[in-house]
């Protein structure tokens, strides 16, 4: 399976919280629901419809997974939630028990194994493993040499500080630019791939 990984993203690099005021105030984060003013159902959601429906699973941390099965399954007669809770879904967490998986086709990979079993994953044949949101995984995911492409939603917003997901060890890695796509609100919807080292 490829990983891939969407992400809204600010200017700077900060993923925390697009979604909404009380979605993670982290740090003092005040800045929840930022990605709204620049949202739109052709480029921004085009985007995601199409990651979805490239999806066989989708992969989340634990606080992303609560935060979309506090909403998702709420949502009725649409295709995107439905898509969203039918599919397989994977959280990491070392916290969470098999009693709190109330999210539909979710299965638990306890954090101690993370890497080992997503490497296992990675392994397999069939459509892309989706990762939405989980800043800390997806740092750890691109320090293992895990991820096959991101997905950028880059917004025009600079928010001052906040979670990222680009690891800071100080490894070179490099991309190669294989899409991009503007909305008429300045997002650009940037698709990279790894460029395999020489």
């Amino acid at each position: 399976m490829r990983i891939v990984i969407t992400e809204f993203m600010s200017l700077d690099g900060v993923v925390q919280a697009p979604g909404g005021p009380d979605e993670d105030r982290d740090g003092g984060f005040a800045h929840g629901g930022w990605s709204h003013p620049f949202f739109d159902l052709d480029v921004v959601g085009g985007a995601f419809d199409d990651a979805l429906s490239k999806a066989e699973a989708l992969l989340f941390g634990r606080r992303t997974w609560q935060t979309m099965a506090a909403a998702w399954p709420e949502q009725a007669d649409d295709p995107f939630a439905d898509r969203m809770n039918a599919i397989p879904k994977y959280v990491v967490s070392e916290t969470l028990g098999d009693a709190d998986l109330t999210w539909n086709n979710t299965t638990r990979i306890p954090g101690d194994e993370a890497v080992a079993r997503l490497r296992e994953l990675h392994k397999t044949d069939g459509g892309d493993l989706v990762v939405m949101g989980s800043p800390t995984l997806v740092r750890t995911l691109l320090g293992e040499g895990l991820v096959d492409e991101l997905r950028l939603m880059i917004m025009p917003v600079i928010l001052g500080g906040g979670k990222t997901i680009f690891p800071g060890e100080g490894t070179l890695r490099t991309l190669e630019l294989v899409s991009t796509v503007i909305s008429d609100a300045g997002v650009h919807v940037c698709t990279y791939q790894p460029v395999a080292e020489r």
